[in-house]
């Protein structure tokens, strides 16, 4: 059994999703031990749960520690149970970070599954579902994974209530190659509001407008029906020759929908200006595919970022505990836009 500190590296909710997930698709049984220990609230939150039970479904493991603030845990897997899944947490906690700890169990198992994760979709300390349909599932897509997501039902925090399915099927990954974005094809601007005054996206999609100069179809207001709570999302999004990336900033109170607005076009610009292909939070996302794909394979691929983050770092150094692979982060040219990390696994 692999003993796993939780309070190494970033000391988040990561170390705990790659153990389960890695866990799972190897067979490795783990204790891990200071849960989030770096956090405000450490131990096991809602959704944090939500995680290890869905787990525990997949992979008909045997747990002990699964307790709402428990900050230990052991997870012993036994085999891997494709088929149908769900996953309900019960508050705003992020549906995505759930579907993160299983999906790589799900990429290996030995045939099609179907999981409906009900929870946060649109949480500001998590990846939202744009995100993940437009920019990660697209690049699994790139090295052979069949993943497709779907939102139901949006749920905004504090509320929670939104719904998502995830299928999977199957299949060898292939290494990724992703070192060049190419040139910019198009921009486009939406904004979301769930039981807040339409009037706010018409002012955030007019700052994004006059910021890329914007034609009106690259705009989209978008009033949520039947909306479980309130809650506000801006995205940008910019489409490349080979990646999509895409650019959240939620709404608060008190914070004007202007300068909502200038947060996401702030995050896109840096990106555009910064000229590599993949930004921080997909790098960390892509770890665990290029790992599983050596796996199979002696070469995971390799992809260019900018500076590599304390939590991606976090995340190799856990994938290292339970695949014989390794990864190499080498600077790239400094200065302009050909600066960044050569992020290589196998």
């Amino acid at each position: 059994m692999l003993i796993i500190d939780g309070s190494s590296g970033e000391g988040g909710g990561q170390v705990l999703r790659t153990a389960l997930g890695l866990s799972l698709a190897t067979g490795t049984p783990f204790h891990i031990d200071n849960i989030r220990a770096g956090r405000a609230r450490p131990g096991l939150l809602r959704q944090h749960l939500s995680a290890v039970r869905t787990a525990a479904a997949v992979g008909r493991a045997e747990v002990d520690g699964d307790t709402l603030g428990s900050r230990s845990l052991s997870f012993i897997p036994s085999s891997l149970v494709p088929g149908e899944h769900q996953a309900s947490i019960g508050s705003a906690g992020s549906a995505m970070l759930v579907i993160q700890a299983v999906l790589p169990a799900l990429l290996v198992a030995g045939g099609p599954s179907r999981l409906v994760v009900e929870g946060g979709t649109h949480n500001p300390s998590a990846p939202p579902f744009d995100f993940i349909a437009r920019t990660f599932v697209p690049t699994l897509a790139r090295m052979g994974a069949d993943v497709r997501v779907t939102l139901e039902r949006p749920g905004f925090y504090p509320a929670g209530g939104g719904r998502v399915v995830v299928e999977v099927g199957p299949s060898p990954l292939r290494p990724l190659d992703l070192v060049e974005r190419g040139a910019v094809r198009s921009i486009r601007a939406r904004a979301v509001v769930s039981a807040v005054p339409v009037s706010v996206a018409h002012r955030e999609l007019r700052v994004l407008r006059e910021r890329f100069g914007l034609e009106r179809e690259a705009l989209i207001c978008e009033d949520v029906k039947l909306p479980v709570g309130p809650g506000n999302v801006v995205f940008v999004e910019v489409e490349c020759e080979h990646i999509t990336e895409v650019f959240t900033a939620f709404g608060e109170k008190r914070v004007r929908a202007e300068d909502v607005a200038a947060a996401a076009g702030d995050a896109a610009q840096a990106w555009i200006d910064g000229g590599v292909p993949v930004c921080e939070h997909l790098a960390d996302q892509l770890l665990i595919p290029l790992a599983l794909a050596a796996r199979s394979g002696g070469d995971g691929g390799r992809f260019r970022t900018g500076p590599v983050t304390l939590h991606t770092t976090t995340n190799a150094e856990v994938i290292g505990r339970f695949l014989d692979v390794r990864f190499s982060f080498e600077p790239t040219a400094s200065g302009g836009a050909g600066a960044g990390t050569l992020v290589s696994c196998a």
